[in-house]
């Protein structure tokens, strides 16, 4: 008999995702109330290291055999799930269970960030986001795939936030170290997105404010003759009194 034949036994017979601990505690327990098993002693003290070794042996073992079957660690805990590929004959089986709406881009965005700097702020969050991010943090707050860890060190002392064991069920990660790497992100090639149909080749792409006026010359400024001046009117010669003409 063999330990991982042992933990195959007990995980199929589970009702629930088992984790490493759980699983040495069982062994533990084991040898407590059958102390006339020898084996079952011997598995007493067993080590952390052992198990997880046993368990990723027993996955190759039934990845290689390709049964309908696998055996999977996510979020930390072991189980078996059937392969994507007989969903639809399990859904006739169990029926359609109601899942919750998928998350949002914005619900992405901030759980990609809390992810990758945990813990932080939320204010921390903003500030790489550039927008508020209230709607967002309670929404995934209520979803439970984040959780208040503490408090900042700083005035005020914030809240920290960082991601729960059901952000990583959510996303089947077995842990956080399975994360795709910061410089992988980078390495994603990101595609323009192509011009409006209706756009006019012609017209200016520029941005309003970098768009001058073309400055027209100062028209010159018109001369005009100047009026010649007019004639002072002739003045008669003043008469004398008797009508003749003043010398």
């Amino acid at each position: 008999m063999e330990l991982k034949y042992i933990l195959e036994s007990l995980l199929f017979s589970a009702q629930k995702p088992v984790s490493v601990k759980e699983l040495r505690d069982l062994l533990s327990a084991t040898a407590t109330a059958d102390e006339s098993s020898d084996f079952a002693k011997s598995l007493k003290k067993t080590k952390d290291e052992d198990v997880t070794a046993a368990l990723e042996q027993l996955a190759a073992d039934h990845e290689a055999a390709a049964r309908s079957y696998r055996l999977v660690s996510v979020a930390g805990s072991w189980q078996f799930v059937t392969q994507p590929e007989f969903s639809p004959w399990l859904r006739s089986l169990v029926g359609v269970k109601a899942r919750p709406s998928r998350l949002s881009q914005a619900a992405l965005e901030t759980l990609a960030i809390i992810a990758y700097r945990q813990p932080v702020t939320r204010a921390e969050v903003e500030q790489v986001r550039g927008v508020n991010v209230d709607g967002t943090m309670q929404t995934i707050l209520e979803r439970g795939l984040v959780e208040q860890s503490g408090r900042a060190e700083v005035v005020g002392r914030p809240s920290l936030y960082s991601t729960t064991p059901l952000f990583l069920e959510y996303f089947g990660l077995r842990a956080l170290d399975d994360l795709p790497a910061a410089d992988e992100l980078r390495r994603i090639p990101v595609e323009k997105p192509p011009a409006p149909v209706t756009a006019d080749p012609g017209l200016a792409t520029a941005a309003p404010q970098e768009l001058k006026l073309e400055e027209t010359p100062a028209a010159a400024p018109i001369e005009t003759a100047e009026a010649a001046p007019e004639p002072e009117p002739e003045v008669p010669p003043a008469e004398s009194p008797a009508g003749e003409p003043a010398k």
